[in-house]
């Protein structure tokens, strides 16, 4: 449905959500150029805003410096305000209401751009961040995306497999009978749907989900590893269960590096 003018002048007055991509190196120990990874117009769209929510903010302060060693920022970073987003409640809950979120959207309300950003990657992707963009849809609020990079989508690329028909499935259980359960389950969907599976997991956690996945999948089935994803040792490794359980991990991780794993059934 078109604006009608009215609705156009409200938006017009009021400020953005504007989705602000990361770069996927924190914690890695491999910081990468910042010029590598973002357009230079997206790092000058990060230096002109003033106010921001965040999954956490000590990360985002982090990024607005290598932002303002780029482009310098509109104004000091002490005097930014970076507000966290609140944590998804325990028990099961998959994100915060939208009326809880609104309060955090009041300066766009105002008038004022906002950033949002994850501590890595996308924001609102596989992110509690989703939560703050219905939010803003809800109050009438423009939602700017910018060009960034997505883990998930450059661990599907380089996989190939099933790019047509994917889901994104988060974190397996930590237990391993659930996991394995779950695994088998996914493995079944994958097949029914020819539709490739993405998971991930703690970095420290890897090893036992990639040991588990070669256990439980069937040996026909084409399971790739994507570790250190935009970093100089960034790798992408796809084989047959068969064949990994042949050859065994090897470096496919990395050193504790965030990974995708990707599965299609055969």
């Amino acid at each position: 449905m078109m604006d009608t003018p009215t609705n156009a002048n409200t938006r017009a007055r009021h400020g953005r959500l504007v989705l602000m991509p990361n770069t996927l190196d924190l914690g890695t120990g491999h910081e990468v150029d910042l010029g590598e990874l973002l357009p230079q117009a997206v790092i000058a769209r990060a230096a002109g805003l003033g106010h921001w929510v965040a999954e956490n903010a000590k990360t985002a302060r982090a990024f607005l410096k290598r932002v303002d060693a780029r482009v310098p920022l509109a104004q000091p970073l002490q005097q930014i305000t970076i507000t966290e987003l609140p944590r998804p409640a325990k028990g099961g809950a998959r994100g915060v209401a939208a009326p809880t979120l609104a309060p955090l959207l009041a300066p766009a309300l105002a008038g004022h751009d906002i950033g949002l950003i994850s501590e890595a990657g996308m924001p609102a992707v596989a992110d509690p961040g989703a939560a703050l963009v219905l939010a803003a849809h809800e109050l009438g609020l423009t939602v700017e995306p910018l060009v960034g990079p997505s883990a998930l989508l450059l661990a599907l690329a380089a996989s190939g497999l099933n790019g047509q028909q994917f889901a994104f499935v988060g974190y397996l259980p930590v237990e391993a009978p659930a996991r394995a359960a779950r695994i088998r389950e996914l493995e079944a969907h994958s097949r029914r749907h020819q539709q490739t599976q993405l998971a991930i997991e703690t970095p420290y956690r890897n090893e036992a989900q990639l040991a588990a996945l070669i256990d439980q999948l069937q040996p026909g089935t084409r399971l790739s590893v994507a570790s250190g994803l935009s970093l100089p040792n960034a790798r992408c490794r796809t084989l047959s269960v068969a064949q990994w359980r042949q050859q065994g991990p090897g470096d496919a991780l990395g050193d504790r590096l965030p990974a995708v794993f990707g599965w299609l059934a055969g």
